[in-house]
């Protein structure tokens, strides 16, 4: 459920803004009544999206706009305005507001308007995975993280100019994903994002695919054709791998860049031109400038703000949120209800150096998704390559099979045992809770002594500890205990029968 912040001194209009939101489903929708009060309640929780007035008393909706951004870059600020005030609302868009809706605020519309607004939030989400480090003027401003925060504000920096960006990083790392989050949350997020793989074109068709050619301008032109730079007009275009730019193409893109003009293969008129030019590539400019292969001056021009996206094999504890978010991506791709990945199995993506990086990972998950039967990930989906290459053999997933089995086998044996028709794992929580009866309460907590040191009666006792303090916390619901306290609900249902607890003895504790 996204939180939604709707800010407006005009309660008639906040009533109008909720009822539309309200009705497209989805969003959990809070009021403030004015600019004030939406900064003490964006400081008091995080909100999704904030739909925010111009004119409002005590504090306006520009100057709020800055409190919120500086509080939390991640929140998605709409503002509504009154055609009077359209010119602080694009003001405000140049300060960081996604966009501007005219009052009277139609529903469509701003349905419309805040799904393209998270849409273009989520893409900077998974930009987060990417861990971009941005360089300005030789000075490191944001190192390699994967803070959210932080991701956002090399996002929101880059949004507010027009300047050229260059992104370096190894093939795999999310340079084209990086790219679309640029230009989606920029002030051209209305008008094309237009992608070009430099190293797919033929040199000989280069200079037309970019700038167009005029018809029988050489031998097979049978009609005039528009290039890329003319068909994004307004908007961005994507040159990836750069590197492989012939060097004939270098001066005329460089030309295009410090002048803003083109002319297409024959023609003699020049075409002027608005486009943001982001390029990336995966090779060293520096060696090559001074082998003479690319060119000096066209690097400086693009390298006005350099984003540099790590390798995954030096980044490995972000593993584990990939892996996450790729498994939430491919359960609705594929269907399925996968909770997540054995021990084992991380243990070994871990280990493995990725040399194809997050486009590697994203596509061994997937293959994993195709050959798991069972609602978790294990060692035997895992590819034959990234088996070998970790030193992982069929005698460790045959044991984690075997392992797998035996746990099964007791689980169903507990589940007939007391009754438990449903088949659901932790994934598939969120009904209505029920109260597990069965024996009695326990006795006391076992503390651990000197005089009788035995580690499965301390196991069992830590274990007990743990399920009856969790069904406490959740006030012996069966279902909140198993999803927020981490224990798939089987295994929850086996412990409490083992050890004689009876769930509703802490329905009010």
């Amino acid at each position: 459920m996204l939180k939604v912040l709707v800010v407006d001194d005009d309660q008639g209009l906040r009533f109008s803004v909720r009822e539309t939101l309200a009705q497209a489903g989805g969003f959990e929708i809070d009021e403030a009544f004015d600019g004030l009060n939406a900064v003490e309640k964006v400081r008091a929780q995080h909100y999704d999206l904030v739909l925010l007035d111009v004119d409002m008393p005590r504090l306006n909706g520009l100057e709020a706009l800055k409190l919120i951004k500086e509080h939390d870059p991640s929140t998605v600020v709409l503002i509504m305005t009154a055609y009077a005030s359209i010119d602080d609302a694009v003001r405000a868009v140049k300060e960081g507001a996604y966009n501007y809706l005219s009052k009277p605020v139609k529903g469509d519309e701003l349905v419309k308007l805040v799904e393209k607004a998270l849409s273009a939030q989520s893409m900077i989400a998974a930009v987060a995975g990417s861990a971009p480090i941005m360089m300005e003027a030789g000075r490191k401003m944001i190192g390699n993280t994967t803070e959210m925060q932080k991701v956002f504000n090399i996002i929101n920096r880059l949004a507010k100019v027009d300047t050229p960006v260059l992104i370096r990083g190894a093939s795999g790392t999310g340079k084209e994903l990086v790219a679309r989050a640029i230009h989606f949350n920029s002030t051209r997020k209305d008008e094309k994002f237009v992608a070009i793989n430099c190293s797919a074109i033929p040199e000989n068709l280069f200079e037309s695919e970019l700038f167009g050619h005029e018809k029988g301008s050489f031998t097979g032109a049978s009609d005039r054709k528009i290039g890329k730079f003319q068909f994004a007009e307004g908007g961005t275009l994507f040159l990836d791998e750069l590197g492989e730019m012939p060097i004939s193409m270098q001066v005329k893109l460089l030309r295009v860049l410090q002048e803003r003009v083109f002319t297409p293969v024959g023609s003699n008129r020049e075409i002027e031109t608005n486009v943001r030019v982001i390029a990336a590539t995966n090779r060293p400019l520096e060696d090559m400038i001074s082998k003479g292969t690319f060119r000096e001056d066209l690097f400086y021009r693009l390298n006005v703000v350099p984003i540099f996206l790590p390798a995954l094999a030096d980044r490995k504890n972000d593993i584990e949120t990939l892996v996450t978010g790729f498994i939430k991506k491919f359960n609705k791709s594929h269907s399925k209800r996968v909770i997540g990945v054995t021990p084992d199995t991380m243990t070994v993506l871990k280990k493995y150096q990725w040399p194809g990086n997050i486009r590697e990972l994203e596509n061994v998950i997937e293959h994993m998704f195709i050959l798991e039967n069972s609602n978790t990930l294990t060692l035997a989906s895992l590819p034959e390559s990234v088996l070998s290459a970790t030193g992982t053999t069929l005698a460790a997933v045959a044991a984690e099979n075997a392992k797998a089995s035996s746990s099964e086998q007791l689980e169903g044996a507990v589940d007939e045992m007391i009754g438990d028709d449903s088949d659901m794992g932790s994934d598939e929580l969120g009904g209505d809770d029920e109260e597990l009866g069965g024996g009695s309460p326990g006795g006391e907590m076992v503390s651990i002594n000197g005089e009788a040191l035995d580690f499965n009666k301390h196991k069992e006792a830590f274990e007990r500890e743990f399920i009856v303090k969790a069904l406490k916390t959740f006030k012996g619901r069966i279902n909140q205990t198993a999803l927020h306290a981490n224990i798939p609900k089987k295994t929850l249902l086996r412990k409490i029968e083992k050890y004689g607890i009876v769930a509703k003895d802490y329905a009010d504790k």
